[in-house]
């Protein structure tokens, strides 16, 4: 299989730039996780935020655990992204994981550096002293620990140290995606590419890993997850705020609060936001007329004016734009 990035030549502002590191043996779940909530979140807003490049140590193709081709560049000399991730392996002795100075260079030059799975665990087994709580896949944990003893590492989902990240990988990866990517757009935009991944919530850095029987929430709020819970089922017919307070069984002051304190948003806000982000996924993404879409997301009179409003451009505007712009479709595809 082979797989490209979205050109990112037609855009005014500069794209938040992804470089992914792996290996032979690489872990899919782990890529296909990353670029879809990248892509996802790339076509529900209203433009493309995210690019992405393929890198290895020596360049060239490689071959996922379950046999997808990927075809790679070796890593530049000139460190120019925003964000490293180094894919898990299904090889954790694969030498090409021993990644520390890889992790200097791009720290160095101001990336963030999240290291997955069987990455995170050489990491933590070379470097580990000269850091603070680190963790990985609990698999991992435990087969370095039969190996060495004395091999410590957190069973959080990720643990943050500076400017690197260390992360249990595999499924958690999307968690790990939707929240970077809700360092740079909208919560609502975030939480409608959770939707759209069909990922019920959005796991925190200090969650258990599923082994633990921990359940956690969206936010960590149980009012605030309920009120969320309610906008979400309320799209075309918009409910009062007051009446989602009442419903809540909080005060108006109470719920501004903690909306203030979790999404740096206000309750009308956020709710604006979300039937917003689902009437530009229905723009995108189907032939209902303006009026329509407007009606469906509880925009009786005015949607296209509040939507120049959000996005900067009418909504007539956009889907032409998009038609004409629309690139070809950019996805792994079987190698024949």
């Amino acid at each position: 299989m082979t797989a490209t990035m979205p050109s990112a030549a037609s855009e005014a502002q500069k794209l938040l730039q992804f470089d992914i590191y792996a290996a032979e043996g690489f872990v899919l779940i782990e890529l296909a996780g990353l670029l879809e909530v990248l892509s996802i979140a790339n076509r529900v807003g209203a433009g493309p935020v995210f690019e992405w490049h393929f890198y290895s140590a020596e360049g060239g193709p490689l071959r996922s655990k379950t046999g997808v081709l990927l075809e790679t560049e070796k890593v530049p000399t000139r460190i120019s992204a925003d964000y490293l991730f180094v894919l898990g392996n299904s090889n954790p002795d694969n030498p090409a994981l021993s990644v520390g100075k890889l992790v200097l260079d791009y720290t160095f030059r101001g990336a963030q550096v999240f290291l997955l799975a069987e990455a995170a665990s050489r990491y933590i087994r070379e470097h580990g002293e000269r850091h603070g709580h680190l963790t990985t896949h609990w698999e991992n944990s435990a087969l370095f620990r039969e190996r060495q003893g004395g091999f410590e590492a957190g069973s959080s989902l990720a643990a943050e140290d500076g400017r690197v990240v260390t992360c249990a990988g595999m499924g958690a990866t999307i968690d790990l995606a939707l929240w970077l990517i809700g360092q740079h757009v909208p919560a609502g935009q975030q939480m409608t590419t959770a939707d759209i991944m069909l990922h019920e919530r959005i796991r925190d850095f200090s969650t258990e890993q599923p082994f633990g029987g921990v359940h956690g929430s969206e936010t960590g709020d149980a009012a605030l997850d309920r009120c969320i819970e309610l906008m979400r089922a309320n799209i075309e017919d918009p409910l009062p705020i007051q009446e989602i307070v009442r419903l809540l069984g909080v005060s108006s002051r109470s719920l501004e609060r903690r909306f203030r304190a979790l999404l740096n948003a206000t309750p009308n806000n956020f709710y604006r936001e979300l039937r917003m982000v689902r009437a530009n996924t229905l723009l995108m993404n189907t032939t209902m007329s303006v009026r329509e879409i407007g009606l469906a997301c509880g925009f009786s009179n005015g949607f296209s004016g509040l939507y120049k409003s959000f996005y900067g451009i009418t909504p007539v505007a956009r889907r032409r734009a998009n038609r004409r712009n629309r690139p070809a479709a950019r996805r792994l595809s079987q190698d024949g």
